[in-house]
């Protein structure tokens, strides 16, 4: 990893579990629920999409006072769409970054609750922000919804599912990526750009960028599913075999998998030109989910 990056990632990362907590804390909620929450927000992700959010701002050199809870607001839909798709009744996963899942711990309806709770929170978050203009802050709330609503991320899910155990083609599958992991991961880019108060024309770039690193991220995700192991994810390896779904490699080889992935990285570079930075924080993280190994 580069060495700026890292140093940013070690510097944001811990100010954002802090956040995440004190957000969650500051619920009036059931104990028992509070603690579902926090037990799948503190079970140890890399916090791509937050950091996302901050490294716009970063590129842009611009402050915003709001913007680390606009970093978690996301995080915490990020959270509860993992709580939820580890359900029995959806990919039925035992493990999620080396340990238990939610329901395992504390059962299903508890866990459908807690990622309830999660999503809910997120848009209180966006709703009382204090520094942001009103008319950001509805951009913001509206974007959120778009990306993890039908339109987004749970319609991706849908399309997930229904693609089990069936052949999609490359645009079919491409599809489903774009809604189901790509539209958070724009809404990361787009939501930093709001607050940064960039102009239209640096919008399209960064949307073109959003996209092709949302498709890079998952044909990452589908190599390393093969190639490495439970210990190293943290959660089953070649569950997406098992369940016979539709991935990067069994549509093109392993080898077509990282030319395809190589292609969205390179594309996504070129998105970030008009930042005229010859290393910019976006193209380390682009660089970064093209070569991180879990």
């Amino acid at each position: 990893m580069d060495k700026r990056l890292q140093t940013f990632i070690s510097e944001k990362a811990p100010i954002i579990d802090a956040e995440l907590n004190h957000l969650i804390e500051f619920e009036k909620a059931p104990s028992s629920l509070k603690e579902s929450m926090l037990y799948s927000v503190n079970a140890g992700g890399k916090r791509i999409r937050p950091l996302l959010v901050l490294a716009v701002l970063d590129d842009f050199d611009t402050k915003s006072d709001d913007a680390l809870k606009v970093a978690c607001a996301v995080e915490l839909i990020h959270t509860y769409s993992l709580i939820h798709d580890d359900l029995p009744c959806m990919d039925d996963d035992d493990f999620r970054r080396g340990k238990p899942t939610n329901h395992r711990v504390y059962g299903e309806a508890t866990a459908v609750l807690a990622g309830d709770a999660l999503q809910t929170r997120a848009f209180g978050i966006l709703a009382s922000l204090e520094q942001t203009r009103p008319e950001q802050i509805i951009r913001l709330v509206a974007l959120l919804a778009d990306a993890s609503g039908a339109n987004g991320m749970v319609g991706g899910q849908i399309l997930d599912m229904e693609g089990e155990t069936a052949t999609l083609s490359l645009p079919e599958l491409e599809e489903v990526h774009m809604h189901k992991t790509g539209a958070l991961l724009s809404f990361c880019i787009e939501a930093g750009a709001i607050l940064s108060d960039a102009q239209e024309e640096e919008l399209s770039q960064l949307r073109k960028y959003a996209k092709n690193i949302g498709l890079a991220f998952q044909i990452k995700d589908d190599i390393l599913d093969v190639t490495s192991t439970t210990e190293q994810l943290g959660k089953t390896a070649n569950s997406d075999t098992a369940s016979e779904k539709s991935t990067y490699p069994s549509l093109l080889g392993l080898e077509g998998a990282q030319q395809q992935l190589e292609k969205y990285h390179r594309e996504a570079v070129e998105c970030l030109a008009f930042l005229k930075k010859e290393n910019s924080m976006l193209k380390l993280f682009a660089d970064y989910i093209v070569q991180r190994n879990a």
